[in-house]
């Protein structure tokens, strides 16, 4: 009987991705980052095994949304008090949180698991263009960028 052969977790070595968020539209953003955390874009990707690499992405207030998703997509939390929900559009919570934007299309993707919750540490995101990551050489991660685009 042939067994399949399994990645060893201890010997595989994460590398650091950096990725522009700028003038990238929310959800295909999302998507190629969270490809990137779970590790489906390695040729021995295991679904149940943490082999998702570092993820930062510098310039979350630059990203963008089609349609009139700016004013009409919504972002609900609640206190867990009667009367506690908050509702925000898409344009306040990017002028007040950009990084947050991001963090939730991306947690979205991920499994909904202990796994997943593991994996959406390796996340980091960051409004401008700086970050403190510097000393783990992230190599750059090249998305399109959206044609007719202002830079």
């Amino acid at each position: 009987m042939n067994k399949t052969p399994l990645p060893n977790p201890e010997t595989l070595a994460p590398r650091w991705y950096l990725v522009d968020a700028a003038n990238q539209r929310l959800g295909r953003l999302a998507a190629a980052v969270a490809t990137l955390l779970r590790g489906k874009h390695k040729p021995d990707f295991t679904p149940h095994l943490d082999m998702g690499d570092y993820v930062v992405v510098i310039n979350a207030e630059k990203v963008v949304v089609t349609g009139k998703k700016r004013t009409q997509k919504l972002y609900r939390r609640h206190s867990g008090r009667p009367g506690g929900m908050k509702v925000e559009t898409f344009a306040q919570l990017q002028a007040r949180l950009p990084e947050r934007v991001v963090e939730k299309a991306v947690k979205g993707m991920l499994p909904h698991t202990r796994l997943g919750r593991r994996q959406f540490t390796k996340l980091k995101v960051y409004a401008g263009p700086h970050h403190p990551h510097e000393a783990q050489q992230p190599q750059v991660y090249p998305l399109n960028t959206i044609p007719g685009a202002k830079a």
